[in-house]
């Protein structure tokens, strides 16, 4: 099932897309793809709903603003430096343990929202992520019972400012965390949409130049270990998403350096996980 939120912003409504690739609304189902939704068994009351229900699900225009896949979580995990050439290109050593750092969930917007380079930016980069998303309470997890804990999957484009998460000092959170630095979407592929997440193509080209093109079979910590690791530390909640790190052909990776100004195009993609696209702003 693949899950989609449409609407203006803060006023989304669930949907889904159809088998023959229809966005359909489901508000009457009642419920917005929250934590309670998750924890609830959402995904599979949902579908139940649906057997019953589909053909009254009114079909959306595909004009309509798509909005992030969930509804905000309680937290917005991501693994940093998680494939190998990337973090040769970032020109450090492979980590021995999955390295840690969060994004402000405002950071959140829609896939195809505008991309709004920060006051004072002159180094906003990009970066093309698989991101999970947790459906049940996970604390203490073993490695061989995480996937339990796996409620689908979602693209993510981790924007960073390298100046203010490398050159200011402290922790990687606040090059991270800016307004619009987080669109998520188009859709979340519930788990069984997606039999191997460990072999996926994932891309991204900046003004139709491919600049990133790699596959999740390149990560450091595969899924479970990065779901059990967290869970020692953390309790993950329903909902929650967890980004699992870019490939190589970030714009810090270029000699020299190569970042995003007004006016580019940004457009990126997973396989079986759809494609996303933004338009580069300045900040007003």
């Amino acid at each position: 099932m693949k899950l989609i939120r449409i609407g203006s912003p803060g006023s989304e409504e669930p949907g889904i897309i159809d088998s023959n690739g229809n966005w359909r609304s489901v508000a009457a189902f009642g419920e917005d793809y929250n934590e309670r939704f998750f924890e609830s068994e959402g995904i599979e009351r949902l579908k139940t709903w649906l057997d019953k229900n589909l053909d009254n699900c009114p079909i959306i225009d595909k004009s309509t603003r798509m909005g992030p896949s969930i509804a905000r979580p309680s937290k917005l995990i991501c693994i940093g430096l998680n494939y190998a050439e990337h973090a040769r290109e970032s020109g450090m050593d492979l980590p021995k343990e999955p390295v840690i750092f969060f994004k402000a969930t405002s950071a959140i917007c829609g896939p195809y929202d505008d991309i709004v380079i920060p006051k004072n930016s002159q180094k906003t980069d990009w970066e093309v992520e698989l991101a999970v998303v947790i459906g049940k309470k996970a604390s203490y997890v073993s490695m061989d019972k995480a996937m339990d804990y796996v409620a689908g999957y979602v693209l993510h484009n981790d924007y960073s400012e390298r100046e203010f998460q490398i050159e200011k000092g402290g922790q990687w959170v606040k090059g991270k965390s800016c307004d619009t630095f987080a669109p998520i979407g188009p859709y979340m592929a519930t788990k069984d949409e997606i039999e191997d997440p460990h072999n996926l193509n994932l891309w991204l080209k900046l003004n139709g130049e491919m600049v990133q093109n790699s596959s999740t079979a390149d990560f450091i910590f595969n899924i479970p270990t990065v779901v059990s690791y967290l869970s020692q530390f953390m309790s993950l909640l329903p909902g929650d998403v967890i980004s699992t790190g870019t490939p190589k052909g970030v714009g810090l990776g270029f000699n020299p350096p190569k970042y995003l100004k007004p006016g580019d195009e940004v457009e990126l993609g997973i396989e079986k996980l759809g494609i996303s696209k933004q338009k580069v702003v300045a900040y007003k």
